[in-house]
């Protein structure tokens, strides 16, 4: 089983796993290859500022040397987190790794002494919503207007 670390967004293997994850995203979005200048201008907008220190958690998955997941959260307030970022490379798929990366987060979450945990996600990301459901999220009302959110998910980590 791959090594769970927290890292900083700006580690060289964070920002690895997270150029994968975003070319995995766009490619899926757009129905083709994502243009390595697309993923460039994603990480510039400073999508994952809010994943370290006070504001957040970030956590990547390494086997041998190299990032194969990854899995965020971002402070939103005293009592919640938002999960993001929850990427397994596909040659580490089928290992249960997501839901170890989720647990990480989980984990964090809770010694932040925030109770919940809640996410958005596209109809397209079949997987991802199938693992959040299988770790006990529920759907819920939309939180948020993103143009890429078309399901919300949130759990209450008071109770495992």
């Amino acid at each position: 089983m791959p090594l769970i670390t927290r890292l900083d967004p700006a580690d060289p293997a964070a920002v690895a796993i997270l150029r994968r994850y975003l070319d995995d995203i766009i490619t899926r979005y757009y129905g083709r290859a994502a243009a390595d200048a697309e993923i460039d201008e994603e990480l510039a907008q400073g999508g994952d500022d809010g994943l370290r220190g006070d504001r957040g958690d970030f956590f990547v998955a390494s086997e041998a040397g190299v990032a194969v997941g990854c899995a965020g959260a971002r402070y939103l307030d005293d009592d919640a987190a938002e999960l993001t970022r929850v990427f397994v490379a596909p040659e580490a798929r089928g290992q249960g790794l997501g839901a170890s990366l989720v647990g990480a987060v989980e984990d964090a979450v809770r010694g932040s002494g925030r109770t919940t945990l809640r996410l958005d996600t596209r109809n397209d990301l079949v997987e991802a919503r199938a693992l959040y459901a299988k770790l006990g999220y529920a759907e819920v009302a939309p939180f948020n207007d993103s143009p890429y959110a078309e399901h919300w998910f949130a759990k209450d980590l008071t109770t495992r």
